[in-house]
């Protein structure tokens, strides 16, 4: 098989999996168009066509199906075969995806990258961040990081972070005039800083925890902002009042210039996993990367915002 054909297949391939030239052509690393001359390439060598194509969607022909049932499993023996000969080298190396929540990444597992590519110089990461539950398997990720509680069932977990916690903080001057909040439903009568979730507009509704039971509060207030960042410079102005990971105001509350209110309401809960599929073949850059996160876990620490 020569070069060119082999490229071929890989791409009708990744564009069925992907469903779109757009996202297949992001996975390859070459253009929409590139990959499309590809396939018309492809198409009038053998002389069928094999995709179906609109300006909406993209799908096999009755023909590109059967190709297809005999092309998967050709393509994955290639891959465990190459797979084999580069675990069978002494140096891990290829590319390793990983999707990742923005906090995690940015707290938990950037400090973890520049030491693990200094110990492996032949891996290349890709990273992206993501606030969406993404489905790693379907969009070509060898792993992801997210929150404990959001881990599906069938996908193996590393812990990466210890447990997290949340606090509700607000000035003194703020609480001096507007007064104190003693359960979370007070806080209905105070000015909130609310955050908006990124991925469908919606408003965050503050979450609660005492004795076992839950309680979920829609605040409300005079800023709304999708980018977290943002709220401990506007809290310790005394904006209002705010509720945000303890990691990014911990020394703002141990120097006073915020007040923690509602502990009681804000136990830990299960923090950050880099979590994959189960397969019997392991990628060796995500295998490298499992050892060292088992090796140097403490690096991954939070790191506490300027204010």
């Amino acid at each position: 098989m020569r070069g060119s054909e082999h490229a071929e297949l890989r791409a009708f391939a990744a564009i069925v999996e992907h469903g779109s030239f757009a996202r297949a052509a992001a996975h390859l690393g070459v253009s929409a168009s590139a990959l499309s001359q590809t396939i018309r390439n492809m198409e009038e060598r053998l002389g069928i066509r094999l995709l179906h194509r609109t300006t909406r969607s993209v799908r096999p022909s009755e023909a590109g199906e059967k190709f297809l049932t005999r092309l998967l499993p050709a393509l994955t023996a290639l891959d465990v075969a190459v797979a084999e000969l580069v675990a069978a080298r002494d140096v891990p190396s290829g590319t390793l995806r990983i999707n990742s929540l923005r906090l995690a990444a940015i707290h938990y597992l950037g400090p973890l990258i520049g030491p693990f590519l200094a110990a492996y110089p032949d891996i290349t990461m890709d990273i992206v961040v993501d606030e969406r539950l993404v489905d790693i398997v379907a969009e070509g990720f060898d792993a992801g990081v997210r929150l404990g509680e959001k881990l599906e069932m069938d996908m193996v977990a590393v812990k990466l972070s210890g447990d997290l916690e949340m606090m509700v903080v607000a000035t003194p001057d703020y609480l001096q005039r507007f007064g104190t909040p003693l359960t979370p439903r007070d806080l209905l009568q105070h000015r909130c800083l609310n955050y908006r979730w990124p991925t469908d507009g919606s408003l965050y509704r503050w979450e609660f925890e005492r004795d076992g039971g839950q309680l979920q509060i829609a605040v409300n207030g005079p800023l709304m902002v999708n980018e977290p960042g943002m709220m401990p410079r506007i809290v310790a102005d005394g904006a209002g009042i705010a509720y945000l990971f303890a990691h990014d105001i911990k020394d703002m509350v141990a120097s006073g210039q915020l007040v923690q209110l509602l502990p009681e309401w804000t136990p830990t809960f299960p923090g950050f996993y880099l979590y994959y599929p189960s397969r019997r073949q392991m990628a060796p850059a995500l295998r490298a990367f499992l050892d060292f996160i088992a090796a140097n876990g403490s690096m991954a620490r939070p790191v506490t915002s300027a204010v």
